[in-house]
């Protein structure tokens, strides 16, 4: 099943790209432009969005979180590096920067399909990857990673990221995240995630799912599901921002120490937000219950 992106995404890989002129390409005028291009982008949170291949609304999820993140005043670079994005350009080797497509002053977009591949080392990590985009990312605050589980464990390698899963009302999108967390967790030492619920639900519906994952994840892996959020692919792009992925962006920024610039106060964030009950899920990791959710069947996953 492949991802239905938003129209403010690209979803083909036709865009032009001016050619760099390789004399005068990262060419540093001075020491202190150097020293500006060495140190660009230390201040950006990647945030990693695990493809999920039984969910559709991977592109609306990404545009909501880009609008969330935009409400605290961020911009966000969204890096499409899942099996079913574009592939990306073919300069994106050469410079990853002029291959970067704004989309507004708070978005913009990287078509990166099997790109990571090109970082592969010898310890079989694309950890490369981050640092390029960290330095192509320019003004962006966030960089958004929408890529494979097995894909992130390898970009990630070496770091402790808190991935946010995908998922839909159907079984077999909960096991799939189920698989992606169990991966991570056991290949990459991650153990606290968060879940965005893609379909037309209610809050009580998505807190119910997350609670079936949490408790498989909590008894088998010993991982925790700190937040849950829910989008509805359907909703119109300019409809209000749901409280709970307000919640759930902030946390994830909470999440990441960034290193210098203006400090971003995601607590007197938090203050400022409705108050939302905190949902089942994000208890869960206090229990271990005997026997995982029926529902789910995932007994044979150990």
């Amino acid at each position: 099943m492949t991802t239905s992106l938003p129209s403010q995404f690209p979803q083909s890989n036709d865009m032009t790209v001016p050619v760099p002129d390789p004399r005068h390409r990262n060419t540093p005028l001075d020491q202190a432009q150097g020293l500006r291009q060495r140190f660009a982008g230390l201040q950006c949170r990647f945030v990693p969005l695990v493809h999920n291949p039984q969910v559709a609304g991977a592109g609306v999820v990404m545009e909501r979180l880009c609008a969330a993140f935009g409400a605290q005043g961020l911009r966000t670079l969204v890096v499409d590096a899942a099996e079913s994005a574009s592939p990306p350009h073919q300069l994106a080797t050469v410079d990853l920067a002029a291959c970067i497509e704004t989309l507004s002053n708070q978005v913009s977009y990287l078509a990166a399909r099997g790109l990571p591949m090109h970082y592969l080392d010898n310890r079989a990590t694309m950890a490369g990857f981050l640092e390029a985009l960290r330095m192509a990312a320019g003004t962006a605050d966030v960089v958004l990673l929408h890529a494979g589980a097995l894909d992130l464990r390898r970009i990630f390698a070496g770091r402790t990221p808190r991935p946010v899963l995908l998922a839909n009302d159907r079984a077999d999108s909960l096991t799939q995240a189920y698989g992606a967390m169990k991966l991570m967790s056991q290949r990459l030492g991650a153990l606290s995630y968060d879940l965005v619920v893609a379909d037309e639900v209610s809050a009580a519906r998505s807190h119910s799912l997350g609670e079936r994952l949490a408790d498989c994840a909590d008894h088998f892996l010993g991982a925790a599901l700190r937040l849950v959020a829910q989008v509805d692919p359907l909703a119109p792009p300019n409809a209000p921002l749901r409280a709970d992925l307000c919640r759930l962006a902030i946390g994830q920024l909470a999440s990441f120490a960034a290193t210098g610039g203006p400090a971003h106060d995601p607590a007197h964030a938090l203050a400022a937000l409705p108050f939302l009950p905190v949902p089942p899920a994000a208890m869960a990791c206090q229990r271990r219950p005997v026997q995982p959710a029926a529902p789910l069947e995932l007994s044979g996953a150990r």
